[in-house]
C-alpha cells in the first residue's frame, strides 16, 4: 500500500467539525457557511468537489455512509461493474487497475475513497440530510443538529433513495423470506426452496443466474431489451463498448438531440437494457420466465394468469422512489408529481442557485455511469461560477 493510499483511509476532519467536537457541542445546532454545500459524497460528489476545488470555492459534501464509497460496498458480493476500468475512472484520476478489467463493487468503493484524499476533498460522513431549504435568501441544509447555509446547493445523487415495494408484499406468508433487491448480498440469506425475483432489469438477471446455481428460480416481469454484444467480449472491449458508451449514450442520446428526448422517457421510467447477463444466458441456468406478480394468495404470490407460485424467497427488484422528499416543497417547489425533480440538464430554473447531479438521464443515457457524471459536474460547477464572477477572483489569487 503506497502511502497515499494509506492516507486515504483516514477521516477529513474539515475546521467547523473539529471546533464542534473540542467545544463540546455535539448535541447543539451548529450554523456553518460555504459558497456551495454539496449533498452525496458519491462519484457524482466527489466530481463536482473536484470542479469546485479547481474554481477555488469554499465548498462542503456531505454524505450519509460512515465511509467513502460505502453505498458500493453495501451492495451484492459478487457485483462486478457493467464498464471496464478504462471507463471508471471520474475525472483527473484513473481508476488504477487494467483497461479491460471490470472492478470489483469494493474496488470501486475504495477508489472514491482514495480519490476524496487524493484531491483532499471537503467531505463530511455520517451526515444524512434531512431538510433543505431557503431562508433570507440563501440555502439551508440541516443534517440532524447541523444547519449549514449555503450561496448554492448541488444535489449530487441518483435517483435510487427509498426502495419500492408493492402494497401486497406485507400479505405474503411469515415464512417467506423477502429481500429488496438492495439488501441481498449473496445466497445464504435465503431460505432452502424456490426463489421469485420480480423485476427483469439488470439487477434482477444478475441475482437470478447467481442463485440459479442453488435454487429453482422464477422471474417475473416484462423484457427491458439487452445490448447486442457481450460487453466482456473481445468486439465488445475492442470497439463496441467505446462507440456504445463514449459515443451513443455520452454523445448522441442527450437531452439536447431529438433522439436523445425521444427515447428519454424508457430509460427513466422503463429501465436500462440488459448488459452483461443476457436472456439466452439466463435460459441456460434454468431460470424460468413467469407472467407479472399481481398480488397474494394464501399467502403465496399469484401471478397475472392465475398461477400461484409456492416459493420460499421473493427477491423484490421493482425499483426505487426518488427519495428526495427532504428538500422542502413549500419552499422549493421543484418536484413533479411523480417525486422526480424538474430541471434542464441538472440546473433548476425555478430555484436559481439549486442543481443536480447523478440522476439518470441528467443530460445524456451516460449521466449515471462512472464516465459521465464528470461531464455534468463540470457543467454544473461552470453554472455555479458563472452565478458568482467574485469566484474566479478568489481562485485566481488564492
Amino acid at each position: 500500500m503506497t502511502t497515499t493510499e494509506a492516507k486515504s483511509t483516514a477521516p477529513f476532519i474539515e475546521s467547523g467539525e473539529a471546533f464542534r467536537r473540542l467545544g463540546g457541542l455535539e448535541s447543539a445546532a451548529l450554523r456553518e457557511h460555504y459558497d456551495v454545500v454539496v449533498i452525496g459524497g458519491g462519484q457524482a460528489g466527489l466530481s463536482v468537489g473536484y470542479y469546485l476545488r479547481k474554481r477555488g470555492l469554499r465548498f462542503l459534501i456531505l454524505d450519509a455512509s460512515a465511509r467513502i464509497g460505502d453505498v458500493w460496498r453495501k451492495r451484492w458480493d459478487s457485483l462486478r461493474l457493467f464498464t471496464p476500468a478504462k471507463f471508471d475512472g471520474i475525472v483527473g484520476m484513473k481508476f488504477p487497475a487494467p483497461p479491460n478489467h471490470f472492478p470489483t463493487k469494493d474496488e470501486m468503493a475504495d477508489y472514491l475513497e482514495a480519490y476524496a484524499a487524493r484531491f483532499v476533498l471537503p467531505v463530511r460522513s455520517n451526515s444524512r440530510v434531512d431538510r433543505l431549504y431557503r431562508r433570507d435568501g440563501r440555502f439551508v441544509v440541516k443534517a440532524g443538529d447541523l444547519e449549514v447555509e449555503a450561496n448554492q446547493v448541488v444535489v449530487a445523487m441518483s435517483n435510487y433513495q427509498s426502495h419500492r415495494l408493492p402494497d401486497f408484499a406485507r400479505e405474503l406468508r411469515d415464512g417467506v423470506v423477502q429481500l429488496h433487491s438492495c439488501d441481498y448480498r449473496n445466497p445464504a440469506q435465503l431460505r432452502d426452496g424456490p426463489v421469485l425475483l420480480v423485476g427483469a432489469g439488470n439487477s434482477g438477471a444478475e441475482i437470478a443466474k447467481e442463485l440459479a446455481a442453488q435454487h429453482r428460480v422464477f422471474m417475473s416481469g416484462p423484457s427491458t431489451g439487452e445490448v447486442p454484444f457481450r460487453v466482456d467480449g473481445r468486439p465488445g472491449l475492442a470497439l463496441l463498448s467505446r462507440l456504445m458508451l463514449r459515443f451513443v449514450f455520452h454523445r448522441v442520446l442527450t437531452i439536447r438531440t431529438p433522439m436523445g428526448r425521444k427515447v428519454r422517457p424508457m430509460f427513466t421510467k422503463k429501465g436500462a437494457p440488459l448488459i452483461r447477463v443476457k436472456s439466452k444466458h439466463l435460459t441456460a441456468a434454468g431460470v424460468e420466465r413467469v407472467a407479472r406478480v399481481t398480488g397474494v394468495q394464501d399467502g403465496l404470490p399469484v401471478l397475472a394468469d392465475g398461477r400461484v407460485l409456492d416459493v420460499a424467497n421473493v427477491i423484490w427488484c421493482t425499483g426505487f422512489h426518488p427519495g428526495f422528499s427532504w428538500i422542502d416543497q413549500k419552499d422549493l417547489a421543484v418536484m413533479g408529481a411523480d417525486g422526480e425533480p424538474i430541471h434542464d440538464g441538472g440546473v433548476v430554473k425555478d430555484a436559481p442557485g439549486l442543481y443536480f447531479v447523478g440522476l439518470h438521464f441528467l443530460y445524456s443515457v451516460s449521466s449515471a455511469m462512472i464516465h459521465g457524471v464528470s461531464r455534468d459536474a463540470r457543467r454544473i460547477v461552470d453554472a455555479i461560477a458563472a452565478r458568482a464572477p467574485s469566484y474566479e477572483v478568489r481562485a485566481a489569487v488564492g
